[in-house]
């Protein structure tokens, strides 16, 4: 291996991470992994792209407190030892969850942009701070090492306007009070897949369910975002494993009466959504496998508020040719598609069992419409991507520079 990208999506308590090489202008992986328990007992994984196990130990180091300065410390020794001293990275890029207004493209990575990227921490404060703390952090190990963020938000940055807006006075709207849309990530690669596949349906009006850890559903018509179910926070829309989903304001204005705000805050982020409901698991698949009434009820809610929400986007498209799913849960349980397509019977949908339970392509009968789609998301490879354009000239970066002085391969060497 010479020439690397590698690709950093720094959460609360891990730090994921994919290495790419860099042969004759394509990218190819040559690992993943992650630390996770960070700040607590903290381990690091790795895996080849066949998902032989290349590392899996605890993580061994002299600070007292690890987070994500030490953590990409560590990968930056084991990257080097794994891959010998012909490893070479060219850069980093990051998963941004917010860009705001400004940031609609990859972006190379300055101190006047983090600086405009922290201004937009009170937009997403759950998860751009540590977005942030894994840039300074590599800033702070490999200061010439050029970095790009690419953003969740961009993704739906061509909403018409009404689909942008709450009923609140204007200037809150240009103070950043608006819908933005997340998961953007995934769903530019749910759909970049679902061209290469199928790119007929592609070019049509399709409805990505993109279920992990946190869930979504978004209107994609022509490859274009019309709307999603995340509108001003990753709070809105579905209930996910421990978030709330869409909530009657008045019931926040209640809880506050008797609730700190950081009390409300912790309720509705990390107390509430399957979890809450359950008092058993945040995994949808555990609760389908339990005999108890509230973990019934709690999948129940998820498909009904899943099903509501795509008849909602259907009618925003004014049709829907192709229902897709997608990330861990999209893709890996037959159960919740099943339910989830034999309430939307009304609409045309139905999945073929077989077809289903492989879980792989279209798992709808042949001519049928709309048809239904299992499709893989890989937000990394949309990171990486995304980087090499920034750093090849493809892609001009949206801070305005002309990014011809990040056009060559090796942009300064450096090793880790």
């Amino acid at each position: 291996m010479n020439d690397a990208i590698v690709v950093l999506n720094a959460g609360a308590s891990s730090l994921k991470f994919s290495i790419y090489r860099i042969r004759d202008d394509d990218l190819t992986l040559a690992a993943r992994g992650q630390v996770e328990r960070l700040g607590a007992a903290p381990h690091f994984t790795a895996r080849d792209p066949q998902r032989r196990v290349l590392a899996d130990s605890g993580l061994v180091t002299e600070s007292e407190r690890v987070g994500d300065l030490e953590a990409f410390q560590h990968l930056a020794r084991w990257a080097g030892d794994e891959f010998g001293a012909d490893f070479s990275p060219v850069a980093v890029g990051h998963r941004v969850v917010h860009g705001g207004a400004e940031f609609v493209r990859p972006t190379l990575l300055d101190d006047e942009v983090v600086a405009k990227l922290d201004r937009l921490t009170p937009l997403a404060p759950l998860h751009q701070p540590h977005n942030l703390a894994a840039i300074k952090g590599v800033s702070s190990l490999c200061p010439g090492l050029p970095q790009v963020a690419c953003f969740d938000t961009a993704f739906h940055r061509e909403w018409p306007d009404v689909a942008g807006r709450f009923a609140l006075p204007n200037e809150l709207y240009e103070s950043g009070i608006r819908r933005w849309g997340f998961h953007g990530l995934s769903y530019t690669s749910a759909i970049e897949r679902l061209r290469q596949v199928a790119p007929d349906i592609e070019a049509g009006r399709v409805i990505v369910a993109r279920f992990g850890t946190g869930a979504s559903l978004c209107a994609v018509h022509a490859g274009r975002s019309v709307d999603c179910t995340m509108g001003f926070s990753v709070l809105d829309g579905l209930p996910t494993g421990t978030r709330c989903g869409s909530l009657d304001p008045g019931v926040v204005l209640f809880l506050m009466k008797s609730h700190s705000v950081e009390e409300v805050e912790a309720l509705l982020y990390r107390e509430s959504g399957l979890l809450g409901m359950s008092g058993i698991s945040d995994d949808i698949r555990v609760l389908l496998e339990s005999d108890s009434p509230a973990a019934a009820r709690a999948v129940d809610l998820f498909v009904y508020r899943a099903v509501r929400e795509i008849a909602s986007l259907t009618a925003a498209m004014s049709g829907v040719d192709a229902l897709v799913f997608t990330a861990e849960i999209g893709e890996t349980s037959p159960a919740v598609r099943e339910r989830i397509c034999l309430a939307l019977a009304w609409l045309g949908v139905a999945v073929d069992r077989s077809a289903n339970e492989r879980g792989r392509g279209c798992i709808s009968a042949a001519g049928r419409s709309p048809s239904v789609w299992v499709i893989p998301a890989d937000e990394d490879e949309v990171v990486a991507a995304g980087t090499w354009g920034v750093l090849r000239g493809r892609v001009k970066p949206s801070n305005g520079s002309s990014g011809s002085s990040a056009a060559r391969p090796n942009y300064v060497g450096v090793r880790f």
